[in-house]
């Protein structure tokens, strides 16, 4: 017999970070342990408020019931929590890590021997010029060849000052840029800017107009001068055949698969599968997770073995994270087996 608890945790962000959705500066996230004849498992539940899908108020409800039926097994608890992605994706995770040898090793690999690392975007995070000068100079310095640059908070103008000047120092094949409006661009307007964009050799755009307009998401990806990547467009989309008639639609040329946001790793799988079938290109990213949840991402996506730099180095930004052996180098996600874990199970 397993048995299962949860509890609540608070992240501190070290600096407010600026979306387009505002500042942030708490993560609230949930823990599931599992015990089965002595033995360990920890899964995190990752639920961002104002974006998830499961924001619920019935979230802890759900929790609590998880718990007291976790000897359902793994697969009728993921049944029974279709609504529910960031607790299926916590409970993928807890299952994983109580059958591992380690806790915290849940897809034995090259990437967790620390032997191969994962290329990674840096993130530049909204707020004012001076600041994301900083973030971008830091970056460059840290060896990064990917900057992802969230725009939309600040004047559009100062944000392609930005990317120019950036331009003006390194080329495409020097530096590959990405930009995240998080849909803050206007149905009407979002073609012209698209344009305007398209002059700084971007890679691609994630979520330009806010998700849930699809005739006008349709129409950008079908018209746009540079690749349209969906991100909060997935979010809520629970069913295959639902997932099947969003792609279909729109026909975007990338898709961003936040695990957390999206069903843990068997909502990702299908999504990934789908896209594979449409010829649409895919890179997985992290929501703000604790290193708990950041680990469990990253040993997933290395299995993947895709080219394209993940969006995973958001390991750093809280003052009381747990210590692990997850490291950024060189814009490289890596894992230092040298390194202990300080989360007590």
């Amino acid at each position: 017999m397993i048995s299962a608890t949860y509890y609540k945790y608070i992240l501190n962000f070290k600096n407010p970070s600026g979306t387009s959705r505002g500042m942030l500066t708490t993560k609230e996230t949930w823990f599931i342990h599992l015990v089965e004849h002595g033995k360990k498992g920890v899964g995190e539940c990752g639920v961002f408020r104002g974006l998830s899908a499961d924001d619920r108020p019935d979230y802890e409800e759900k929790l609590q019931w998880v718990c007291q039926n976790i000897n359902l097994g793994l697969n009728r608890l993921l049944i029974a929590l279709i609504e529910f992605p960031s607790i299926q994706f916590g409970l993928e995770m807890a299952f994983k890590s109580l059958a591992g040898e380690n806790p915290f090793t849940l897809f034995p690999s090259k990437f967790t021997a620390s032997t191969d690392a994962i290329p990674i975007n840096g993130l530049i995070w909204m707020g004012s010029e001076t600041f994301m000068k900083s973030q971008i100079k830091d970056k460059l310095e840290a060896g990064f060849n990917c900057i992802k640059m969230k725009i939309g908070a600040i004047d559009f103008q100062t944000e392609v000052d930005l990317l120019k000047s950036i331009r003006n120092e390194f080329s495409a094949s020097e530096i590959e840029l990405r930009v995240d409006a998080n849909g803050a661009f206007k149905p009407k307007e979002a073609l012209e800017k698209l344009k305007i964009l398209s002059d700084f050799n971007l890679h691609s755009i994630e979520q330009p107009i806010k998700a849930g307009q699809l005739e006008e998401m349709m129409r950008l990806c079908q018209s746009t001068p540079l690749p349209i990547a969906l991100d909060e467009e997935l979010i809520g989309v629970f069913n295959q055949a639902d997932k099947e008639a969003l792609l279909n639609q729109i026909n975007p040329q990338y898709i961003i698969l936040k695990p957390s946001l999206v069903g843990g790793f068997q909502g990702s799988d299908s999504w990934i599968s789908l896209a594979e079938n449409k010829n649409i290109g895919w890179w997985i990213t992290s929501a703000l997770e604790s290193n708990v949840g950041l680990n469990a991402i990253a040993q997933y996506t290395y299995m993947l073995n895709s080219s394209l730099p993940q969006g995973l180095g958001t390991g750093g930004l809280y003052t009381n994270n747990f210590d692990s052996p997850l490291e950024v180098i060189n814009g490289t996600l890596q894992y230092n087996i040298n390194t202990n874990w300080n989360y007590n199970l």
